[in-house]
């Protein structure tokens, strides 16, 4: 059963300064973190505490993105030729800049063969998010994509923030909502409504784009969740600065035990087993994106989590920053 938590209140908001501007103040409180009812890695529930932060009421968008980037010159990732030692036994010609894009197959074997409609594409990067031919000329306000876990921290503390926690982004994405499947409630279309950016009809074949969008969507498209924040399920998966493990903690066995602000995994657990040879650590990140269904991935949904090593960018992939200042300082 969903439990509405009677303490926070989506008018309680405290007065933005510059700093803050574009934020939302998510108020602290302690809740149930994860779900035993979908994939292992989202178990088992367990309760946390997370103090009062900022966070952004968007995902970062190609326009505060391109700020960033005639402010300081940033190179991303996606644009900078891999380095031969990080790929044993990559062919030399494979090695160049670009970024995966997801490209709609006409046929599947198997839908665990992700290579099937991800391709790494030469010149894909955030300016050309589907290719060399592509732009965003027309997407301002679309979330910024093809960034890896590195650029996204750039922007961060280029902007004075940082990237939030997964507690922190799971607490937020539940809207004040404990223990609801979605970010809205139980029901995923409530009322036959979309009410976040994924994919209808069978991935990767047929997209039915039932919710108006095909690929990424304006970041204020779909309604905000309890808190006031957009995007916070669907759209572009997001980073956090969590180290990813295959599960979580269990539960601690006192109230006086609570973990408060955990920081998630180790580093050096969080490489792939079924990829020995390539040691690139993997950060989590959240909330899924316009690619997720019903039949393949169900990760629209704050319990859901997922492992992305931090050199990747692909295009459906962004981020939001945090403040962990106190709303009265």
């Amino acid at each position: 059963m969903t439990v509405l938590r009677t303490d926070i209140k989506r008018g309680d908001r405290q007065s933005e300064d510059s700093r803050t501007t574009g934020m939302v103040w998510i108020p602290g409180g302690t809740f149930r973190m994860g779900s035993d009812k979908h994939y292992p890695e989202e178990a088992p529930v367990h309760q946390v505490t997370v103090d009062g932060f900022w966070l952004d009421r968007t995902p970062v968008t190609n326009r505060q993105f391109k700020q960033f980037v005639k402010a300081t010159g940033h190179v991303t990732t996606a644009e900078i030729p891999p380095d031969p030692r990080n790929y044993p036994g990559a062919l030399p010609h494979m090695l160049y800049a670009g970024s995966l894009v997801f490209v709609p197959p006409r046929a599947t074997r198997d839908l665990h063969d992700w290579s099937q409609w991800w391709q790494f594409m030469k010149e894909a990067d955030w300016r050309h998010p589907y290719g060399p031919k592509s732009s965003i000329n027309t997407s301002d306000n679309h979330p910024v994509v093809h960034v890896s876990f590195s650029d996204a921290l750039a922007y961060a503390r280029w902007a004075g923030k940082e990237l939030p926690t997964e507690a922190e982004w799971e607490f937020a994405a539940r809207g004040g909502l404990d223990g609801a499947e979605f970010a809205w409630g139980d029901e995923f279309t409530p009322g036959g409504v979309h009410v976040a950016n994924t994919w209808q009809g069978e991935f990767p074949l047929q997209n039915l784009n039932q919710d108006g969008y095909e690929r990424t969507s304006p970041v204020s498209a779909f309604p905000a969740n309890g808190y006031g924040l957009h995007d916070m399920i669907g759209n572009v998966w997001e980073w956090t600065t969590d180290w990813y493990a295959q599960k979580h903690e269990a539960d601690a066995p006192k109230a006086c035990c609570i973990p408060e602000n955990p920081r998630g995994g180790r580093e050096e657990g969080s490489y792939d087993p079924c990829q020995p040879n390539i040691k690139i650590p993997r950060k989590v990140i959240k909330g899924g994106s316009h690619l997720c269904a019903p039949n393949y991935c169900r990760r629209y949904r704050p319990a859901a989590r997922h492992a992305e090593a931090i050199d990747t960018s692909t295009s459906h992939l962004g981020f939001r920053c945090v403040r962990r200042t106190p709303a009265a300082e």
